[in-house]
């Protein structure tokens, strides 16, 4: 497609990570190890939730749907960037393109709001367990989830459609190892003023909403903790709060630094490793984070083992 003298981009080059022969194996190696505990742990904790009826409360509903959501969010980079690493022309059309950001703004959107259900949640358990029966009740839940999906939906639509009045005439190579809207905008022909203030207006607005829902529940709850009389009981809540605040500090964090923060061509290159972190290393950390941790997690763990085995000897 040309229009004038210029040649409208239809097709995009994934840079990756390196050129380098004798590091795309060991680094091929590495990620799929990475995605193969992510999908298994994530997809082994939906699984688990489903089945084990004792989980079927507002807390293991919001976090099956953050396991699903890493799960999402792994399927929409990986499988791409592993093909990457030995194929020869590494390209990716511009609706495969616009489809992974999609799925990959779907999954870090949902992640935010379930992050700051999950914090509210556990403030009400805490600083009203009498009333949270009542307060987070299965209704609420479904609703809380719903709004989470349809915000994440609506978010990547936005910049989906807002993607689409861009043309790429340039470069068509993204120095990326998938289709973020950073990247995107640095090889657009047309000023992507609009887009990046819409991406700081409405991504801001998402960050600013659940970080500030997070950290306001985190203080209650903090506070109610050290009024606890027990030494013992106090000591596990925090090192329960102490993990989950450890995960949404990293997740928001990174957010934070790529996507909120005044960008410029020269710090392109700082934002692959913090894109690591946020859309590879937090999946992989999650289930480890949210569930090994927790006593009723692991406890249907045993029992669903223990129910194998039994089936096994009567057979």
């Amino acid at each position: 497609m040309t229009v004038g003298n210029y040649s409208l981009t239809t097709e995009f080059i994934l840079i990756g990570f390196t050129d380098h022969p004798e590091l795309k194996s060991l680094l091929f190696v590495v990620f799929l190890t990475i995605y193969v505990i992510t999908m298994v742990g994530n997809l082994g904790l939906v699984a688990l939730i489903f089945m084990e009826r004792h989980l079927h409360t507002p807390m293991y509903i919001f976090l099956g749907n953050l396991a699903l959501m890493d799960s999402c969010c792994s399927c929409a980079i990986t499988p791409k960037m592993l093909e990457n690493f030995f194929s020869k022309d590494r390209s990716i059309s511009l609706y495969e393109c616009m489809a992974q950001f999609y799925f990959f703004c779907l999954a870090e959107t949902a992640d935010c709001f379930l992050l700051a259900a999950m914090a509210y949640d556990r403030y009400l358990a805490i600083c009203s367990p009498l009333q949270y029966h009542t307060m987070m009740s299965k209704k609420l839940c479904i609703q809380m989830t719903t709004g989470v999906f349809t915000a994440g939906n609506l978010h990547s639509m936005i910049h989906i459609g807002f993607l689409f009045r861009l043309t790429f005439c340039g470069s068509n190579q993204i120095n990326h190892f998938f289709c973020d809207i950073l990247p995107l905008y640095r090889l657009s022909c047309v000023d992507p003023y609009v887009n990046e203030l819409l991406l700081f207006i409405i991504s801001g607005s998402i960050q600013a909403f659940t970080i500030s829902s997070v950290l306001i529940s985190y203080f209650y709850i903090l506070f109610t903790i050290f009024k606890m009389k027990s030494k013992e009981g106090r000591g596990k809540a925090l090192s329960t709060c102490a993990s989950h605040f450890l995960s949404v500090s990293i997740f928001y964090g990174s957010l934070l630094f790529v996507y909120v923060r005044p960008h410029s061509d020269k710090e392109e290159d700082k934002d692959l490793p913090v894109a690591i972190f946020y859309s590879l290393v937090i999946p992989l950390l999650n289930p480890f984070i949210y569930s090994l941790r927790n006593k009723k997690v692991i406890n249907a763990m045993k029992k669903i083992n223990v129910l194998q085995k039994y089936r096994k000897l009567r057979k």
